[in-house]
């Protein structure tokens, strides 16, 4: 969840690391702090609240100029967003800092024997055990790296480690276990980061870290090698989106950038997916198809946005290839003892792959024999590399917390892993094929075509700041979307809000309808399924009759919905089972702009991070 750099090289470390902290605080911003290694010492910062204090701390005391340091903005898990709590922890001489992300699950059990020991620990957390550690491994190894090894062996849990020493002035260590770390290597200089944006700027040519694998950064080079000290395999690749990608661009959040950026992404998610003939063609979908037609259940396991990609890839499945589909939160799969064997098929969607339920998740399903294929954004993380196959969305990086560009490209991720599914299978015909693919690439047109006539729906939203509840209604791929738009809304706006399908509106939450309450209503379009249409706009008729104050999502041409609106946004006419591509974009718009004329800060609500690192 936090985010962490490292840097070794000629440039001013303490620099590039607040470079690199800038771009990762969407990981986290309940405190930041640095520490630079200079003049046969180390001299570290640290403050609670977002990176803004660590700066202006900064600008008060001045650290001593340094080439080797690292950096961390937390996201509170073990102890409260205090200055004592914020990274980096050094031991009692204050020759090692440790950062962390991730959580230490024995750390209890090593905090009482350091004590024993003599140590003095300040802090609530976890991590400040671990500098401890290490500065007594280094007293007799003098290695910063063979120190990590033996420390990392002895703690329990899901944690990424970067850790200097004053001994050791030009050396940087990592560690990773179920936690992101990626390595960035330049001339005559070295990066370590949760993510490749916070070194973008630098190089982009990138090292892959596996799983238990402590790296060594010197200037002139990186080695990496297991817990155990034994050489590991790495595996470099080239980062395909450069710095000025991960920039606002004028605009006044990164939130607003992303839905602008929404057209695109949806293009580029879409190509060299199509052979010469017109056929799907996902070459990075490494499972035979053999096995493909083996399949006889898919799971899809995700968590909070993605989960909602899920419920709608269901729809396209079921539909396209008459497979059973599920879809689980990834945070209760394993629980629940789900019944799973080689003949399942799980689709684990992260945007980031790295989200810890979603790990787990599938490392569960493929103890019992499942095959999965992991949706993913994020090259060289960790769901994808541990998945049988992958199916890269290429939305580019999403540095806003709430995720707009990362849904909908996961959206036309699913649809092409259904449409594959029954190419595969013969449960769809070539020209049948082509035909949606041909809707999908007309799909980026009608989201630009939205994004042009927000104004009315920013108008509204800025009206409706003063409310305290939103509802959100819809039938068959409108109901995810409905949970989708109150998703939103909690996120950014900090509302009261729910999604409900809306024929379950008679058997309770019909209760909470009231005088001027707003409800959006997502409704279907009323070709080919009329019976879907039919029976919303008896649900709109039911609350307006109530009082509520109806804001209905409508495609073009619909006069039917028009007497029972009191606030109509229309959406281009697009394939129900495609609709959620173009009827999710007015909620976005809608919460971010409900959200700021609220005061909130959109791109980094509160409580909230981008990745969910841990359980």
């Amino acid at each position: 969840m936090c985010g962490i750099v490292g840097y070794v090289g000629s440039q001013s470390a303490l620099e590039v690391v607040l470079a690199g902290l800038r771009r990762l605080e969407y990981r986290g911003y309940d405190s930041a702090g640095i520490a630079v290694l200079a003049d046969g010492g180390l001299a570290a910062a640290r403050k609670a609240g977002k990176l803004v204090n660590l700066e202006k701390e900064l600008a008060a005391r001045p650290l001593p100029t340094g080439t080797t340091g690292i950096g961390h903005t937390r996201w509170a898990t073990h102890g409260g967003p205090t200055d004592a709590n914020a990274h980096p922890h050094l031991d009692n001489a204050g020759r090692v800092a440790v950062v962390h992300n991730g959580i230490i699950e024995n750390f209890a059990v090593l905090r009482a024997e350091l004590a024993e020991r003599g140590h003095e620990l300040f802090s609530e957390t976890d991590t400040e055990v671990v500098a401890h550690l290490l500065a007594e491994e280094f007293s007799v190894t003098a290695d910063l790296a063979e120190a990590m090894r033996l420390v990392c062996r002895r703690l329990e849990g899901a944690f990424t480690l970067v850790a200097a020493h004053a001994d050791e002035p030009d050396v940087v260590v990592g560690a990773r276990r179920n936690s992101p770390l990626v390595v960035g290597v330049g001339e005559g200089e070295a990066f370590l980061a949760s993510d490749v944006a916070a070194f973008i700027a630098h190089t982009r040519s990138a090292i892959e870290l596996g799983q238990d694998q402590v790296v060594e950064l010197r200037r002139d080079g990186v080695t990496v090698t297991g817990f155990d000290g034994s050489p590991a395999d790495v595996r470099s690749y080239h980062v395909d989106w450069d710095a000025s990608a991960a920039e606002k661009g004028g605009y006044d959040y990164f939130m607003l950038k992303e839905i602008a950026e929404q057209p695109k992404a949806v293009a580029d998610t879409l190509l060299g997916r199509i052979d010469a003939s017109g056929a799907l063609s996902l070459d990075e979908v490494r499972i035979p198809a053999s096995e493909l037609r083996e399949v006889d259940k898919v799971v899809i396991v995700a968590c909070g946005t993605a989960f909602h990609a899920g419920l709608i890839a269901k729809y396209a499945i079921e539909h396209w290839t008459r497979i059973p589909c599920e879809v689980e939160l990834a945070s209760e799969f394993r629980y629940r003892d789900p019944i799973l064997d080689s003949r399942s098929l799980v689709i684990a969607i992260s945007q980031s792959g790295e989200t810890m339920d979603t790990l787990m998740a599938l490392r569960h399903a493929r103890e019992q024999g499942s095959k999965v294929l992991a949706i993913c954004n994020t090259n060289g993380s960790t769901i994808p590399r541990e998945s049988d196959a992958v199916l890269y969305t290429h939305a580019g990086p999403e540095v806003a917390v709430a995720s707009t560009k990362a849904f909908l490209t996961q959206l036309v991720a699913c649809y092409l892993v259904a449409l594959y599914l029954g190419q595969v299978r013969g449960t769809k015909w070539g020209d049948e094929i082509r035909a949606v693919i041909r809707d999908l690439a007309q799909i980026s047109g009608a989201v630009e075509r939205v994004l042009e006539t927000m104004g009315p729906v920013r108008e509204l939203a800025r009206s409706l700041a003063h409310k305290d509840t939103v509802l959100f209604l819809g039938r068959h791929v409108g109901y995810p979307v409905a949970l989708e738009g109150a998703l939103k809304l909690k996120e950014l706006a900090y509302m009261h809000a729910e999604g409900f399908a809306a024929g379950e509106l008679k058997h309770g939450p019909i209760a909470l309808i009231e005088e001027d309450l707003p409800v959006v209503v997502v409704v279907p379009s009323p070709r080919g399924r009329s019976v879907l249409h039919d029976k919303i706009v008896s649900n709109i008729q039911e609350i307006r009759a109530r009082g509520a104050r109806t804001i209905v999502i409508a495609e073009e041409g619909d006069e039917t919905v028009v007497p029972y609106a009191d606030h109509l946004v229309r959406i281009p006419v697009t394939p129900v089972l495609l609709s959620p591509l173009v009827a999710t974009v007015p909620l976005q718009v809608f919460a971010c702009e409900l959200a700021t004329a609220r005061g909130n800060e959109v791109d980094q609500p509160r409580n909230l991070a981008k990745s969910v690192t841990v359980e």
